[in-house]
């Protein structure tokens, strides 16, 4: 290949290093409206009245609007329809939208929306997911308060244990965490023609926004168009929760005839959008002496917040790799996703994951610890291998390098000089070296299998250049980079002359959410589908012209069609559509791909869950101040197999990345609640890494095992590299002192009050 595999610069890079790139607050209009949102100050309120009288005295306030103003259906499009997109009665959450203003200035309409008055009464809120379990909890949501709950039964767990000649049992928790992305939400509609609307904004998924708008405007999708500006970050925070703000920009140019901004303040975003879900799991593993584990029984709960948003689907990812990528033979898992009066949780890089990953990894190194074994040695004698069984029953294919990812790993951080038990340091200030492993389900799954889907519209102009659309966005991932290279390696023709086109859900297909890691596969499979079939069209004109029969093998090469019998015989790329055109073959075509036989069953949650999966190992060194609770991080080794690697400098950048986001989610990001309301809602209170915190070597480790279903070979990668971090240190941390701390984030003061403890 030429192409693929190749570190080629990134498609964006230049319209973004220069500031030409324009993000949706560098959008305005003739006109041009601003928006702000009136929301609940308390947790749990019924509302009484509201009066709008104040608001609308001010000068240049167009209106204040309310849910009886809405023309469509009040409830934005999630799994369950269950949250509005105005509070009708009840508000759920401090934070949750009320009412909309509109004003000719961001000032004056955030001025106004402070002299909406809402008159309520207080009425008791649940904050905690365990008390909100008990039958006598008060309801948020149906008759007990869970969203969704999983199974999982494999083997016989009680066997499982009585096999075991060690049992070691925990409870970890885990607390929110911010995607803080550089960019808050942001969305400009207007009103177009025969009652359309058209809204542009920073998002990720845009047809859940144009399924939220048509659903409020009570419009036909038809009439809706959803345009993706450049996005600044969004790690699944513009997954779900866009639907809202573009639902409320929309409504409010809908009814006013103008342009409408909304543009949220940090504060604002914090508050209201969607964090990573909170979580508690309680694990044990049973293991002979040997060091085999035997059998591995899950409790997890989920704290969903006051709306179900995607609660369920994070759910089962994380239930489905609550045992680790390990091969045990006996599981019991019981998860939940629960209801409480705080903001909703939603999409987060690892979309469930990392907090059952926390707990099963940290406990994995309590048990080496019961059993006297090296982590490593334990681990490598449990993991899944090609022929293993998963935690749903699912056989491995030949696409698992997790073994070799592990070993490279710890050779690259010399783990068999560095490690020793932690008993034997001394001194205030101490060095620990840690590990943790994943196996990561690519795309959305059995439970999702409904998206998973891609369709690909690849045209191929008279000049040879392409231009590709598809339904998922760039966010900063290098999307359009990498689909470029498949698009440019099955055409043969030169990557500089292939570009893929900004979401406009007018112009592009759906190819289901921008989430799961699946990106690459989906859309890229989807391309290559399409190319097929343009290659098909356009190789007998090459062939002709060329003069080389059917059989005889035919190649392109540095944007040429050549004959690998005479490589002599070559015709530019080029040459060659101009002849199709002149012919007037089809140079346009759309690609489809889904996946098939995934499978999984709700009684005993066992099944194919995954098409496809990517394994991965992180290795953290540290340095700890038990006196203080400094943590020092001095190294990080990431390693992964991720199928063929499509463009190798971007997918290492990928690595870094979730590295140190990991980081921040296991060592700093402390986001306070008091009785649901937020009391750091912002980038001064909610620390997160900055370029003084990471380690000076994040070194990246790839290990390349095809996948048959993967474009030549790729598998996903954009979260796995986060979902390690937090066990890692946390692990690390433990070698360094004895310290072991079971409640993320691993902040300073928890690290000297174990000391304490301990002493």
């Amino acid at each position: 290949m030429e192409i693929v595999g190749k570190s080629l610069p990134r498609k964006d890079a230049l319209d973004k290093v220069t500031g030409r790139a324009r993000f949706i607050d560098d959008y305005t209009r003739k006109d041009l409206l601003h928006a702000s949102t009136v929301r609940s100050p308390k947790p749990h309120i019924r509302i009484i009245s509201v009066d709008k009288k104040e608001a609308l005295s001010l000068p240049g306030v167009f209106g204040v609007y309310t849910h009886k103003d809405i023309p469509g259906d009040n409830r934005v499009p999630f799994v369950f329809q269950d949250y509005p997109f105005l509070a009708e009665k009840d508000a759920l959450f401090a934070g949750q939208p009320i009412a909309l203003v509109a004003a000719d200035s961001r000032e004056r309409a955030q001025e106004a929306a402070s002299k909406v008055k809402i008159k309520y009464e207080e009425l008791p809120a649940l904050f905690d997911p365990l008390e909100a379990l008990k039958p006598e909890s008060r309801k948020i949501y149906g008759k007990d308060n869970i969203f969704r709950s999983y199974r999982i039964r494999k083997g016989n767990i009680n066997k499982g244990f009585d096999e075991a000649d060690v049992i070691v049992g925990r409870t970890y928790t885990t607390n929110y965490q911010v995607h803080g992305y550089l960019e808050p939400q942001g969305m400009l509609a207007e009103p177009g023609n025969e009652g359309s609307v058209v809204v542009y904004g920073s998002m990720q998924c845009p047809f859940y926004v144009l399924d939220a708008v048509a659903a409020v405007l009570g419009i036909p999708q038809s009439r809706v168009r959803i345009v993706q500006a450049t996005t600044g970050g969004a790690f699944g925070g513009k997954e779900d929760v866009p639907s809202i703000v573009a639902g409320h920009a929309a409504l409010l140019a809908y009814l006013t005839k103008r342009p409408v901004k909304l543009i949220y303040s940090r504060e604002e975003d914090f508050q209201s959008m969607s964090k990573r879900h909170p979580g508690w799991v309680n694990i044990r593993y049973g293991a002979r002496r040997d060091g085999k584990i035997t059998a591995c029984q899950v409790k997890y709960v989920l704290d969903g917040g006051a709306f179900s948003t995607l609660s369920p689907i994070v759910l089962w990812r994380g239930t489905v790799h609550s045992a680790g990528p390990y091969d045990i033979p006996n599981v019991f898992v019981d998860s939940y996703a629960v209801a409480t009066h705080k903001v909703p949780s939603g999409a987060y890089r690892g979309f469930g994951q990392p907090q059952v990953s926390f707990a099963n990894e940290s406990l994995i190194d309590e048990l080496a610890s019961e059993l006297g074994m090296d982590p490593l040695d334990l681990r490598l004698k449990n993991a899944v291998k090609t022929g293993s069984s998963t935690i749903t029953g699912q056989t491995v294919g030949e696409s698992c390098g997790l073994t070799e990812v592990m070993t490279k790993v710890a050779k690259k951080g010399f783990w068999k000089k560095s490690w020793s038990q932690p008993e034997k340091k001394k001194g205030t200030v101490r060095r620990g070296i840690g590990m943790a492993s994943s196996i990561y389900g690519v795309a959305l799954g059995a439970e999702g299998q409904f998206l998973e889907k891609s369709t690909a519209h690849v045209q191929i102009y008279k000049d040879g250049s392409v231009t590709v659309a598809v339904g998922n966005t760039e966010m900063g991932q290098g999307a359009k980079t990498v689909l470029s290279q498949i698009a440019s390696e099955a055409l043969g023709i030169n990557f500089e002359k292939v570009d893929v086109i900004e979401s406009d859900t007018t112009r592009i297909p759906d190819s289901g959410p921008t989430v799961a890691s699946r990106t690459t596969v989906m859309c890229g499979n989807a391309i290559l589908d399409g190319c097929r079939i343009l290659r098909e069209r356009i190789d007998p004109v090459a062939r002709e012209l060329l003069g080389i029969r059917f059989r005889e093998k035919m190649k392109t090469s540095q944007g040429f069609f050549v004959s690998e019998k005479n490589p002599k015989k070559k015709i530019a790329v080029e040459e060659v559509i101009k002849k199709c055109y002149s012919r007037r073959v089809p140079m346009s075509v759309q690609g489809f791909f889904r996946v098939e036989g995934t499978t999984f069953d709700r009684e005993t949650g066992l099944g194919d869950a995954y098409f496809a999966y990517t394994f991965s190992t992180m290795l953290a060194e540290v340095e700890v101040n038990t006196g203080t609770g400094e943590v020092t991080v001095l190294r990080l080794v990431s390693g992964h197999d991720i199928g063929k690697v499509v463009n190798p400098q971007l997918a290492e950048g990928q690595i870094q990345g979730g590295a140190v986001q990991g980081l921040g989610y296991g060592l700093l990001e402390n986001l306070v609640m008091e009785k649901g309301i937020i009391l750091n809602p912002n980038f001064t209170g909610y620390i997160m890494p900055t370029s003084m915190d990471v380690p000076d070597e994040i070194e990246p480790v790839i290990a390349e095992y095809g996948c048959k279903v993967g474009p030549y070979g790729a598998k996903g990668l954009g979260e796995p590299p986060l979902i390690c971090a937090a066990p890692a240190l946390a692990n690390a941390i433990f070698n360094a002192t004895g310290i072991r701390v079971r409640d993320l984030p691993v902040i300073p003061e928890k690290i000297v009050l174990e000391e304490l403890r301990k002493k």
